[in-house]
């Protein structure tokens, strides 16, 4: 399942697919970034002044975030659903119960 996010100005997409923000369906990050915290901000807001947030190397308007955390917050909420996600989630708690053991 995918999320259109934008088309770049060059015409690629970038959408959410899965937990991913992926650019020409080529995986950009896992997690968007507030400008504010970015250490490169001022270049990215000298570039896009009404960008928001980055995912990876991707500025994003506020409005084209909230999608994108929406769409990443469903496919979260999915595969933690899932039974992948809840055997995961049992091998995690295992490991870190024989690690904490010693």
């Amino acid at each position: 399942m995918s999320t259109f996010i934008k088309t770049t100005e060059d015409g690629r997409k970038v959408e959410v697919i899965g937990t991913a923000i992926c650019l020409a369906g080529r995986k950009e990050a896992d997690r968007l970034i507030s400008v504010h915290e970015h250490p490169n901000r001022a270049a990215i807001l000298n570039a896009v002044p009404n960008a928001t947030h980055v995912a990876g190397r991707l500025p994003l308007t506020a409005e084209e975030a909230a999608t994108a955390q929406a769409a990443l917050d469903a496919a979260k909420a999915a595969y933690e659903a899932s039974p992948l996600g809840i055997a995961e989630r049992i091998r995690t708690a295992q490991k870190n119960a024989i690690a904490n053991r010693d």
